[in-house]
């Protein structure tokens, strides 16, 4: 086969493999790449949306970090619903899946009751607990109050908004029910039979046989977690609003974070900033951290997993 042959036999193949992927990569150049380099640009560009961006340097940057007072807050709270919200979600959906796999009568009923919550709208959920975390008036602080407790101010208190918003987000834990329950019934019998035979006990068990046998699960509920609160907004924005009793219409302006700041989150600053003071610049700056957080933490886990793997093994 002469050398012109070869070369327009591999043209072709390169031209059939381009055309099947070809729906990939137009998806992805113009949902990921033309978005991304556009925000990187505009991170560096004065932009209001109306007039020609204007190159601006680093200010944009230098005024997140440094003369912005809702970024610091606003990233404590990211990180700290990062950590602990996402911590509460992984270990009490694993702990409802091993509850619901144990149960042998009414199972169904009890799944069907744990996944319903997930299936609620973000906006009825959040205005639902909102009235339940009532201080005033909330069918919880009253149960408090009835046993001679002082019940806190969830939503109306700094201290106790960020637990009240991991309350929330571990109601609706059913989507992690549903996927651990599936990776526990994956686990071998066999594994737990040869565990009871050498005198392991339930904790044992548990350790050495369930969490190797679902730890890619795991860690991908994790990852998915930490995405997931690195874009939390509907729920804070919401819980914050009608906590502070401002609800107007669509056109009204509202600074978000209340009560002092402690609802506040990174994403409400990229909307605060973009599209409600068209500062397009610094709410792509702050977009760009975000993330570059999210790919730090993603790396740190995965790098972290591989780590347990190589050590398993």
């Amino acid at each position: 086969m002469s050398t012109n042959t070869l070369r327009a036999k591999r043209r072709r193949s390169a031209l059939r493999t381009a055309a099947f992927m070809s729906p990939w990569l137009i998806g992805f150049g113009v949902f990921f790449a033309y978005p991304m380099v556009s925000t990187v640009y505009f991170s560096f560009t004065h932009y209001d949306g109306f007039a020609a961006p204007t190159f601006n340097g680093l200010d944009n940057w230098t005024y997140v970090f440094q003369d912005y007072p809702m970024f610091w807050p606003a990233l404590r709270n990211t990180l700290w619903l990062v950590v602990v919200m996402v911590a509460c979600r992984v270990v009490f959906g694993l702990g409802v899946g091993l509850l619901i796999t144990k149960i042998k009568t009414g199972a169904g009923v009890f799944r069907t009751l744990f996944y319903l919550p997930y299936l609620a709208p973000p906006v009825a959920a959040t205005l639902a607990f909102v009235f339940l975390l009532n201080p005033g008036t909330g069918p919880v602080n009253s149960l408090i109050d009835g046993v001679g407790l002082s019940g806190p101010g969830w939503f109306t208190d700094a201290a106790w908004s960020k637990p009240a918003l991991t309350m929330l987000a571990v109601w609706g834990v059913g989507d992690l029910m549903v996927i651990f329950m599936a990776a526990l019934l994956d686990v071998p019998k066999e594994q737990y039979e040869a565990a009871e035979l050498d005198g392991a006990s339930a904790f044992q068990r548990f350790r050495f046989v369930t969490l190797p046998n679902i730890s890619p699960i795991v860690m991908f509920a994790v990852v998915t977690g930490v995405i997931q609160a690195m874009q939390y907004y509907t729920q804070p924005l919401v819980a914050g609003k009608v906590a502070s009793g401002v609800i107007g219409g669509s056109g009204q302006q509202f600074e978000p974070g209340y009560p002092d700041k402690s609802t506040l989150t990174l994403p409400q600053l990229v909307y605060n900033l973009g599209f409600q003071r068209f500062d397009y610049g610094a709410a792509c700056a702050i977009a760009l951290i975000l993330f570059a957080l999210a790919m730090l933490f993603t790396g740190l886990l995965m790098r972290r997993r591989g780590g347990l793997i190589q050590a398993g093994d």
